[in-house]
């Protein structure tokens, strides 16, 4: 459902599966420290404790699986041995645990640190990261035959999956001093390839990715100081680095399921410095700052509907989950734009002044021009002739005559 970061700045990190149906942590404090699995898939959730015979050391690391079996990362004198837990009933005492064993990594060298990768899309593989100064290998530890996965030169931190099937591998890779992140194949022979690189010198990470989307959340001091950014997968658009984001020092432990062709609609949760929550989307530019559940275990995971599930333990929930909702940003601010200029009239190209011409003006009122006089001619008038008016004779019909008998 979503991929969470496995750092957690608590007391006991808490690890959650990548489909979200089982989390793990290593519960109790002092010398009784045990794994705990808590089952998420259900209406509620509910913690199993899966004691062996001795408690487990402080720095032991747990990870769930699909299937509801715990790993353990145990270091023993300069060995470091995996083994599977499962609960195989209860009884008046309490809760039985089985364990499988896997196998054992013992370093060559020293300065050299083991540790687990957060878990496989697949749901059933697991890795850890053995890292030295000069050299870092990827181990299969479940999920298939345990041995070497891959060897790259440099120290190699983090972990970030790239695809669903949990095959492609993203490491942030420290070489000659400047750190980059780069891709391995882990189905293959191990092959990896450079994966971001903002600017020649600057040291780009990656700290989340959401396979669905493509959205990728990187730390990069490119932009003259370590600053959050977020890309694309497989983009050729440059990262950005959102002004909301300067100087936040939180780390993104969680993001939405989106749809491909839709990054900016995602949702993140930031776990701040001060303890605090934040919540992020690309496309509302503002980070909104809530308070953290009492007993927050410091991880999370998101629902495809947008509902943050955030893990918490107190005295009187043991086993608890919270939900957020991202809050709706406000409208934009619209601007009503400048009332638009009259368009002037094209001018042909061959008759284009070199320069701007001033504005045209109404032309002056002018008076007429004036006018020639017209000669008067003198009309000759025909004298009217005097006395009465000579009368035409009119014109009568003649009279029928009478007929001869």
């Amino acid at each position: 459902m979503t991929v969470c970061a496995i750092e957690i700045t608590t007391a006991a990190p808490f690890t959650i599966a990548a489909d979200g149906s089982y989390a793990a942590r290593l519960a109790g404090t002092g010398e009784a420290r045990y794994p705990e699995r808590w089952t998420l898939g259900g209406p509620e959730p509910y913690a199993v404790p899966l004691p062996l015979a001795q408690p487990e050391e402080a720095d032991s690391e747990v990870l769930p699986l699909a299937d509801g079996r715990v790993l353990i990362h145990r270091r023993v004198a300069r060995r470091h041995a995996f083994a599977l837990l499962y609960p195989t009933g209860s009884t008046r005492a309490g809760w039985r645990t089985g364990e499988l064993p896997l196998g054992s990594v013992e370093p060559a060298g020293e300065g050299v640190r083991v540790s687990l990768l957060p878990p496989s899309p697949d749901g059933g593989s697991a890795f850890a990261l053995a890292a030295s100064d000069t050299e870092t290998t990827v181990w299969r530890v479940a999920g298939g035959p345990f041995g070497q996965a891959a060897r790259i030169p440099g120290r190699c931190t983090g972990g970030v999956w790239l695809d669903r099937g949990g095959r492609m591998l993203a490491l942030d890779r420290e070489l000659g001093g400047i750190v980059k992140a780069v891709a391995v194949d882990l189905a293959g022979s191990g092959a990896f390839s450079p994966l971001l690189q903002i600017a020649d010198g600057s040291n780009d990470r990656l700290l989340l990715a959401d396979p669905g989307s493509g959205l990728l959340l990187i730390r990069s001091d490119a932009p003259g100081t370590s600053r959050l950014g977020w890309g694309v997968l497989g983009s050729s658009l440059p990262v950005r680095f959102p002004e909301c984001l300067r100087g936040e020092g939180g780390v993104p432990f969680a993001v939405q399921p989106g749809q491909a062709l839709t990054p900016e609609t995602c949702a993140v949760a930031l776990r701040l410095e001060d303890g605090g929550l934040g919540l992020w989307r690309p496309a509302d530019r503002r980070v909104f700052r809530l308070p953290a559940p009492a007993g927050w275990l410091g991880a999370g995971l998101w629902s495809p509907e947008g509902r943050l599930r955030l893990p918490y333990s107190t005295a009187e929930m043991p086993c608890g989950i919270a939900g957020l909702t991202m809050p709706a940003a406000p409208p934009p601010v619209r601007l009503e734009p400048p009332p638009a200029a009259a368009a002037p009239r094209p001018v042909p190209l061959q008759q284009a002044p070199l320069q701007q011409a001033p504005p045209p003006q109404a032309p002056a009122q002018q008076a007429p021009p004036p006018q020639r006089p017209v000669p008067q001619v003198p009309v000759p008038q025909r004298p009217l002739p005097q006395g009465p008016v000579p009368q035409e004779p009119a014109q009568q019909a003649p009279l029928p005559q009478p007929a001869r008998v």
